[in-house]
């Protein structure tokens, strides 16, 4: 497969047309970014880890018949994926109370929520994301029922499949976002999912393994990283 003209930079990963009009090449940058890129450094292995960890997690899911995006791991820090069009309604599950909910709510942080929450967030660095419902979404035209209907289905059996890969490997799966778009007609799971777009703590000790580390300045980022991925069975050698 060719890699042709770069399409798209965005904080951490850049976007590559080929010579395949349905396939793209994902490149995983080692760069890092936070509070909606006010913070940015760059982190040595960031992109190999991220990569491999987002490759090992696709692989997951579509063994577990939800359909994604990726096709093959290309090298260190590249993928070919699908080319998606892509939905601008990013769909976020709570297991755990942290981050946006206990700000906005003033929960306590750690607090297990049963049934798991369920919020959409449109797409949107200048508008800091800011959270959405259905209404507005089909109103707006970002997403029909539908499709919205079909996200949220595909988000909670990812949850189903992924807490229990977790769980196996003595993590707490607190809260994480997925972003969907249409290939060919069909709702298939797109981005990535890796440390950076949700949050995993040690099931014994609560230590933070995201990017909470970078976030907070708690330091050894890609260590955390790199430690959730060995113990859920992610190679990086």
């Amino acid at each position: 497969m060719e890699k042709r003209q770069e399409l798209y930079a965005g904080k951490a990963k850049s976007v590559f047309a080929t010579d395949d009009p349905d396939h793209l090449i994902l490149t995983f940058r080692d760069d890092t970014s936070a509070f909606d890129g006010e913070r940015m450094e760059s982190l040595a292995r960031k992109g190999m880890v991220n990569n491999r960890f987002n490759a090992f997690i696709m692989e997951q899911l579509a063994a577990a018949g939800i359909p994604t995006h990726f096709t093959q791991r290309l090298s260190d820090t590249e993928s070919v994926v699908k080319k998606l069009d892509m939905i601008p309604v990013e769909c976020v599950v709570r297991n755990i109370a942290a981050g946006g909910l206990v700000k906005r709510l003033g929960v306590e942080e750690g607090k297990e929520l049963n049934p798991p929450t369920f919020e959409l967030f449109l797409k949107n660095d200048a508008l800091h994301d800011p959270m959405i419902n259905e209404s507005l979404a089909e109103t707006f035209g970002w997403a029909t029922p539908e499709q919205l209907a079909e996200m949220k289905a595909l988000t909670f059996r990812v949850n189903d499949v992924l807490k229990r890969l977790f769980a196996d490997g003595g993590l707490l799966l607190v809260d994480y976002k997925l972003e969907f778009g249409l290939f060919k007609g069909e709702i298939v799971l797109g981005d990535e999912f890796s440390p950076d777009g949700c949050r995993l703590w040690d099931a014994e000790t609560r230590e933070k393994l995201d990017k909470d580390r970078f976030r907070q300045g708690l330091g050894g980022v890609i260590e955390a990283y790199e430690e959730v991925g060995r113990r859920i069975g992610v190679g990086f050698d």
